[in-house]
């Protein structure tokens, strides 16, 4: 009894709510989205650029949604087709910004330095800022618990490039991760 009240009372977000926003526009169904996939699009946004950028390019994402929710596709999952609405306004914000360049595999950032001993999440956070831009967000992707299919689905890229950034992150990250425990 006390949970059927309970769920009478308090909604729970369902996976298909992007589907039936999409088709009705409700903002019930868009509250639900944004329950279910904020953190992890904020999440991902701030891997890609920093804190400030992926407010506004989460900010501007959502804005989004809302004006392309009929270009949604059931078959699409919801979380991939947000994901790619983000990836798609961080790039145009770097073009604003003329800081984005289309980054391959061998291209890397600045090195920084990092003076921890092991192997820390600010370690690791300094060795994924030092991935080129596509080596990082597929790696990014991936740790989100997208499938293969679903970061070329977002990045719009064909699967063999995608599965080589995939090594090619997880070899460069070995190195620089190996490289800060030997610099101690």
């Amino acid at each position: 009894m006390l949970l059927s009240i309970k769920s009478w009372l308090f909604e729970t977000p369902s996976k298909d709510c992007m589907a039936s926003y999409a088709k009705s526009g409700n903002n019930r169904y868009l509250e639900q989205l944004i329950a279910l996939y904020s953190n992890d699009l904020y999440h991902y946004l701030v891997t890609q650029s920093n804190i400030h950028l992926a407010y506004d390019v989460s900010q501007q994402t959502w804005l989004k949604v809302i004006e392309k929710r009929h270009l949604y596709q059931a078959q699409t999952t919801p979380k991939a087709w947000l994901f790619k609405l983000a990836r798609n306004t961080l790039i145009d914000e770097y073009r604003k910004q003329q800081r984005f360049v289309e980054l391959d595999e061998n291209t890397h950032l600045p090195a920084q330095q990092n003076e921890q001993s092991n192997i820390s999440y600010q370690a690791f956070d300094n060795a994924l800022k030092q991935l080129s831009f596509v080596q990082r967000e597929a790696i990014t992707l991936q740790q989100e618990g997208f499938s293969l299919a679903d970061i070329v689905l977002i990045t719009q890229s064909n699967h063999e490039s995608v599965k080589t950034r995939l090594r090619y992150a997880k070899q460069n990250l070995k190195r620089l991760l190996g490289a800060n425990n030997e610099q101690t």
